[in-house]
């Protein structure tokens, strides 16, 4: 699988009895695939996949094949509490038709270095789809250091890593390394013209679930070279995302829902929804964004 292009770590609707949203969710992932999105990751961190099932993930998993429809690239998040568990969340994907898996440290067990790269050797030796590596230290505690990342990069079946450290002097470094057939992803809402200008070809964006035709507008400028056109959406869609990055990112992810437009319902405990003056202060900087 090539990473190149906007990637969107879909929300997980649920109803309001709390159940998940399946016709809501194809409603999501069709209305994605029309703003021009290159894929969508399922069960990711966005997704809130620590609050499902299993049951619930691998039917999360299907209705976003689905409703797909074999039109985009599909990324099955495999995150877990053990590489045990990310390997059989990776057969299980494979299974469904995924073609590449997203995968973390697992969290809690704070490993070390050597820990964390027999984790990503591990299940890239016993996973049939490529592993992207996702470094999100303040998720799970430990961070995936630049040597670690060399090492797994020349792994065959690992292609890139999301990196989303939010550390930009970390991702440059990683930029300028050029790893062969491995794409360092931009993994931070805030960041994707610092990513592109240094040669990252693709975006994993949780807030492309608020503003996806922007940011598919953004990528496509960028890759032009239009950086006139770079700034121009990023200082609209700015206060919307430095407010995501900031504090309640999942609430805000889906209160502004496809510019505000599609009630994907509230977030699951441990996670609290939004009191409404919050959540219609975000909306009014999604609706500052619009042209």
């Amino acid at each position: 699988m090539k990473l190149d292009g906007l990637y969107v770590p879909l929300v997980t609707p649920f109803d309001r009895s709390g159940q998940v949203d399946h016709a809501t969710l194809e409603t999501l992932v069709g209305a994605l695939i029309d703003k021009g999105v290159a894929g969508l990751v399922a069960c990711g961190t966005t997704g809130e996949y620590y609050a499902l099932d299993d049951g619930e993930r691998r039917q999360v998993l299907q209705t976003v094949h689905r409703a797909a429809a074999g039109r985009i690239g599909l990324i099955a998040g495999i995150g877990d509490l053990s590489t045990r568990r990310s390997v059989e969340r990776s057969a299980e994907a494979h299974a469904i038709g995924y073609h590449a898996v997203l995968l973390s440290p697992p969290p809690y067990s704070l490993p070390g270095q050597d820990g964390i790269r027999a984790h990503f050797e591990y299940a890239a030796n016993h996973s049939k789809l490529p592993v992207i590596i996702y470094n999100f230290p303040t998720r799970t505690g430990v961070d995936v250091e630049f040597d670690t990342v060399a090492a797994l990069a020349a792994h065959p079946n690992i292609i890139g890593i999301k990196e989303s450290s939010g550390d930009f002097s970390r991702a440059l470094r990683l930029l300028q390394a050029r790893f062969a057939d491995f794409e360092v992803v931009c993994g931070c809402d805030d960041q994707p013209a610092d990513f592109f200008f240094w040669g990252a070809k693709s975006w994993i964006a949780g807030a492309g679930n608020v503003f996806p035709g922007e940011q598919v507008a953004l990528h496509a400028a960028a890759m032009a070279g239009d950086w006139d056109r770079v700034r121009e959406l990023m200082r609209r869609m700015y206060p919307a995302l430095h407010s995501m990055e900031s504090g309640d990112y999942n609430q805000k992810a889906k209160a502004g829902c496809l510019n505000g437009s599609l009630d994907v319902g509230d977030v699951r405990l441990p996670l609290l929804p939004l009191a409404q003056a919050a959540k219609q202060a975000f909306r009014e900087l999604v609706e500052g964004a619009q042209p």
